[in-house]
């Protein structure tokens, strides 16, 4: 069967206390709608976004998709939600009901659930609670089918104590929502319609139920609340930091890691405490990275040791490379094999060089450095006039003295020293001594002022 599928993101969200559409907050860096759009994608190229609070946010927040979006302007339900999708959805096919705030269900889970369903067949994911406080009851027959589904505030004494219950999530052939969502009625203690409704129905009609249970209770959660925010974030990367071991890395304390997007690494990584990964990041064989480090779509060849407390963002690293202390790579910095940018340097569209080195304090921008180069403590290009940026270039085996500034567009030539404290505004020649700073002067008989 095709599949439709239907994300409802209408909810306000109040005891989240934000200003932002409770679907918007994220986990793992990723909004939590974006999760669910971006697991349904591997089933179906025909998402619909029942959208409702905050409605124009979430339209930005998915204005680079294909996602269709349905206002669903007053909040009556689930059955209601789903309603205002329907104009645009199939009659034929199949459709999978997901839920905005429930942003961890696995892709293997949700094929199990849309492998159940055929014309006269239904998918529920249903999960066992210890609390199933606030979650409607899955009741069975004597055959253990399962017979409707029992909302927490409309249930009886005996319902109440069942510990299976509904996810929310469904997958039905499309033309039972056609065909049955008009005649959903609202006559329950919330006054709504209700989704799970379409199970009685289903039953009376000789339409088998078939239950599909997760792997892991944390794949149905839906987020109330920051604190259920938070438990989904920690199940999230505690699940990142076991792929990440699976592959070969030794992490020092696996709860004390966050990835935020997608890492691949090679063998005998090592990462130390409070390390984040954001965005697509690569680690080759041997890296280690120190603690307190940010790493943000990013290359790091083999065997490239970051130091701690550095930021590395939109780099690529040669093998060999050495980052760190405190230091901040900027995007479209390059390193060669065995360069090296030491503690408190920045740098921006910088390249250096195999066997280059900037150790110290200095702002490194809009620069090719040559191989083997070596830039002393201090030194600044100068890259920006106020409007436009310019290129430094330093040749290989050149050496910068400490405390200069380069001021762009100039060369420093291969072989050239520049003498501590130059400020060059003309290129160095190659092989020579250039020095670019004031004579220096002492005032005899200078006297000290004093106090008036």
């Amino acid at each position: 069967m095709d599949v439709s599928v239907v994300i409802l993101a209408a909810g306000q969200g109040s005891r989240m206390k934000s200003r932002l559409p409770k679907v918007l907050h994220r986990v793992a860096g990723v909004p939590m709608a974006r999760h669910v759009y971006q697991t349904a994608c591997q089933f179906s190229s025909d998402i619909h976004l029942v959208v409702g609070h905050g409605a124009d946010q979430v339209r930005h927040e998915f204005s680079d998709t294909n996602a269709r979006f349905w206002l669903q302007a007053e909040q009556l339900g689930t059955g209601h939600a789903v309603a205002q999708a329907m104009p645009g959805v199939p009659e034929t096919g199949a459709v999978l009901v997901l839920y905005g705030d429930v942003p961890l269900t696995r892709a293997e889970t949700l094929k199990t659930l849309i492998d159940q369903v055929t014309e006269h067949t239904m998918g529920l994911l249903t999960v066992q609670l210890e609390d199933p406080a606030g979650y409607g009851r899955i009741v069975r027959d004597a055959n253990g089918q399962v017979a409707a589904i029992v909302e927490h505030k409309d249930a009886s004494a005996e319902q109440l104590a069942i510990t299976e219950v509904n996810s929310g999530i469904m997958a039905l052939p499309a033309w039972m929502l056609h065909a049955w969502l008009p005649r959903l009625q609202n006559n329950n203690a919330q006054g709504e319609y209700y989704l799970t409704d379409l199970i009685s129905m289903a039953v009376s009609e000789g339409i088998a139920v078939q239950a599909v249970q997760p792997l892991d209770v944390e794949e149905t959660l839906g987020v109330n609340n920051r604190q259920q925010l938070a438990v989904l974030e920690r199940w999230f990367q505690q699940r990142a930091a076991n792929a990440l071991m699976a592959e070969g890395a030794t992490l020092m304390d696996p709860g004390r890691v966050d990835i935020r997007g997608t890492v691949r690494i090679g063998q005998d990584c090592l990462i130390d405490v409070n390390v984040v990964f954001e965005g697509e990041v690569e680690l080759g064989t041997g890296v280690r990275i120190g603690p307190n480090c940010v790493i943000r779509n990013a290359r790091l060849g083999d065997d490239v040791v970051v130091e701690a407390n550095t930021l590395i963002d939109g780099a690529q690293l040669g093998a060999n490379a050495t980052v760190g202390p405190f230091a901040r790579l900027r995007p479209g910095t390059e390193l060669d094999e065995g360069a090296k940018v030491g503690n408190f340097v920045e740098t921006k569209k910088a390249r250096l060089g195999a066997g280059s080195k900037v150790n110290h304090l200095s702002y490194i921008g809009d620069a090719v450095i040559g191989e083997g180069a070596n830039i002393g403590a201090g030194t600044i290009t100068c890259n920006y006039d106020g409007v436009n940026k310019f290129v430094t270039e330093i040749g290989a085996g050149a050496f910068v003295g400490s405390n200069s500034t380069l001021v762009a567009p100039v060369t420093i030539e291969a072989g050239a020293f520049v003498g501590a404290g130059s400020v060059l505004t003309k290129t160095a020649p190659a092989d020579q001594l250039t020095v670019g700073r004031a004579r220096q002067v002492t005032v005899k008989g200078w006297t000290r002022p004093a106090k008036q």
